[in-house]
């Protein structure tokens, strides 16, 4: 299924993609009033949500896809997302070289405060920075509590995927000496369109990712190029810290940001970025004008 978080008619609401149209499911058979407590409530709930797909989606409120502002698919997130830096090799080498590939992962977080949605305006906080960088990454959602999980156990924990932008003030991050500060700016962490659960993702290891800037492909990989694997990662995080339902983890971007290029190309207000991973869909934010 593909999962949407939405604000209609002033209600904020979650449905699923079907026919091209967004179903609202949102308290129908007494399902969660929102999708992460729905994820929280296990494995049952999304068998009652294909149940009712099933028996009454003629039934359940329908809109275009154009008729409802966008939101996070995790609107209101409890706990930083975790992120994993230089996961791709080229671009470990396009940030320092060679010596830049790390042998062990490396993990930042960005504030729940960064999250917004498909179609909204990312800030452009030019009075604190001229370096504000984009990143594509494949996002991944925990559907099950774990603490110590194997790398084999490790996709029995995942709920499903999404899209990421892990926008960055470069100058920011290199003048604090550290990533939390220049990857937590309000609205830098746009995700969505979709939350695709794992059943519709046959190899989350082998997706084509691209984005866009104004159209213009900056980046282009496949997943399948990731340093450390999605099991490794979620195996890494969960030594001696338990992953909860609805915990969100970044799993890194490929090569091709604008402080890879020569000279760099940053983000200018007016710009579209466009992420668009395989099966997922395509995210897109506009910059502040």
């Amino acid at each position: 299924m593909k999962f949407v978080s939405f604000k209609c008619e002033g209600k904020e609401t979650y449905g699923v993609e079907m026919d091209d149209r967004i179903l609202d499911v949102a308290g129908a058979e007494d399902l969660p009033g929102d999708l992460l407590q729905g994820i929280e409530a296990g494995e049952g709930f999304l068998e009652r949500v294909e149940a009712i797909l099933k028996e009454k989606s003629g039934t359940l409120p329908s809109f275009a896809k154009d008729e409802v502002k966008w939101l996070s698919p995790i609107p209101n997130v409890k706990r930083n997302i975790m992120c994993v830096g230089k996961n791709y090799r080229e671009h470990a080498i396009e940030m320092g070289g060679e010596q830049d590939i790390p042998k062990n992962i490396m993990i930042f977080t960005k504030a729940t405060h960064t999250v917004i949605g498909h179609g909204e305006t990312v800030l452009h906080h030019d009075d604190i920075t001229e370096e504000l960088d984009y990143e594509g990454e494949l996002a991944v959602i925990i559907g099950k509590k774990g603490r110590g999980i194997s790398p084999e156990e490790a996709m029995d924990h995942v709920f499903g995927y999404s899209i990421l932008n892990d926008i960055t003030a470069r100058d920011l991050q290199k003048k604090h000496g550290q990533f939390f500060i220049g990857k937590s700016l309000d609205t830098t962490c746009p995700m969505g369109p979709f939350l695709v659960t794992k059943d519709e993702v046959e190899d989350p290891q082998n997706l084509s990712i691209t984005t866009k800037v104004n159209g213009e492909v900056r980046q282009s990989s496949n997943t399948g190029q990731m340093i450390f694997s999605i099991p490794t990662i979620i195996s890494t995080l969960s030594k001696g810290m338990t992953l909860l339902p609805g915990d969100i983890i970044a799993t890194g971007t490929p090569s091709g940001v604008g402080k890879g290029y020569k000279p760099p190309r940053f983000l200018r207000k007016g710009d579209v970025v466009e992420i668009e991973i395989e099966g997922l869909g395509i995210l897109t934010n506009p910059l502040q004008a």
